[in-house]
């Protein structure tokens, strides 16, 4: 890893109408659009399911290393996560995310260091620190026979 302070830059190119087009560095445009909650079609990612997107590739990338740091052997880790969005004094904002995740080890795994790591991984995430909602956590792993 580099030294802190990272800077991460995205740029946007925009017209009156239609969606929007990311670009961060080298990688690929990210088509943009408001989500359905707000009268868009619903057929693009939105800037509330690209937060929720980091949130669940946040931890997940976060368990990824600490697993590897920790040599715990593990074969899948399947998360979906969910964002909350309401109206708090009259200010809509995410208030809570909660991500379930499923990891599944090979035989004879330690499934409590499975479960251990799991939540560091969740207590880790850099996304989830930033934010101000409240972050959950469901796990369920599964031991190969």
């Amino acid at each position: 890893m580099q030294d802190l302070p990272h800077c991460h830059n995205v740029s946007v190119t925009a017209e009156p109408d239609g969606n929007i087009a990311l670009k961060a560095d080298d990688s690929p445009l990210l088509i943009v659009a408001t989500a359905a909650e707000f009268g868009g079609r619903g057929d693009q990612w939105s800037p509330e399911t690209l937060l929720v997107g980091a949130v669940i590739s946040g931890f997940t990338l976060s368990f990824r290393t600490i697993a590897g740091t920790s040599k715990l052997a593990w074969n899948n880790l399947e998360c979906s996560a969910e964002g909350v969005l309401e109206l708090i004094g009259g200010v809509a904002r995410f208030t809570s995310l909660s991500i379930s995740a499923t990891l599944t080890v090979p035989a004879g795994a330690d499934s409590s260091e499975a479960q251990t790591l799991l939540e560091q991984a969740e207590a880790a995430c850099m996304i989830t620190r930033s934010l101000l909602s409240e972050t959950r956590l469901k796990t369920d792993i599964i031991v190969e026979s």
